[in-house]
């Protein structure tokens, strides 16, 4: 269900072209381009907070949460010990977690028991007695600075015997995680002096379908700060307020 970045770019320029402030460059296009799309993934975040303090209704496809859910539902993502071992390398006791791809972590198991998280505070005190340490049943994790630490530990507890989990190391991990929407691009080809799409090596947006008209209001309006036109900014920011508005009624 992504959204074709083609479409977007042109009807920003149509919209910018009608208020005669010119060409919008690729290479400015795929910078707001971006911007515009990460706004409106992490406003998703901050709508369901704002959601699950009221009431919803019964309708399928007319609830906030669950239209939000759907949207957010298109970056969940699932990977087990050959995806960790590649991108999350132990050093030491600690995994690293790469915020370039993951936005938000979710689950981790190890073995299929699912790490506790706790803070490092508690981390730290959970491995100095016997009822809190950790056990291969419940094992339990914290991120830090440096990355992710899964502590194991063993039946028997004895606090030097406490393990570090990593993939590859005869446990079986998986983690889930919510992505960062990858970097979009508008790619293309020069002929005759001229920028001319080109689809093979372009890169939609993978928001959902329905951001369309979101995308381009966005853009729309950041392309009007850059250009440092007022009745840009202002035309756009009128329209996304109505889009907004239309979507939160």
């Amino acid at each position: 269900m992504a959204v074709s970045i083609d479409t977007v770019y042109q009807r920003v320029l149509t919209l910018a072209n009608k208020e005669q402030r010119g060409y919008i460059t690729p290479q400015e296009f795929n910078l707001l381009a971006n911007m515009a799309q990460m706004e409106i993934f992490q406003q998703y975040f901050y709508d369901i907070k704002q959601f699950n303090s009221v009431a919803g209704n019964m309708q399928e496809f007319s609830d906030p949460l669950t239209v939000l859910y759907e949207k957010i539902g298109e970056f969940d993502v699932n990977q087990g010990d050959a995806w960790m071992l590649t991108n999350m390398a132990p050093v030491n006791d600690t995994l690293t977690i790469p915020w370039d791809i993951i936005y938000k972590l979710g689950t981790v198991r190890v073995n299929g028991a699912q790490v506790e998280m706790v803070n490092g505070k508690d981390f730290q005190a959970a491995m100095m007695t016997h009822k809190t340490a950790p056990t291969p049943r419940r094992p339990i994790g914290t991120t830090t600075s440096l990355g992710l630490r899964v502590a194991v530990g063993t039946d028997a507890f004895v606090n030097e015997n406490v393990t570090f989990a990593s993939p590859g190391n005869n446990q079986n991990m998986s983690i889930s995680y919510t992505m960062r929407p990858p970097r979009v691009e508008w790619a293309y080809v020069v002929i005759n002096d001229k920028a001319l799409y080109n689809d093979n090596i372009s890169i939609d947006f993978e928001l959902h379908s329905s951001e369309e008209t979101e995308l381009v209001y966005k853009i729309l309006k950041l392309a009007g700060i850059n250009l440092k036109a007022a009745e840009v900014v202002q035309v756009a920011q009128t329209l996304e307020e109505h889009q907004v508005h239309q979507e939160k009624q």
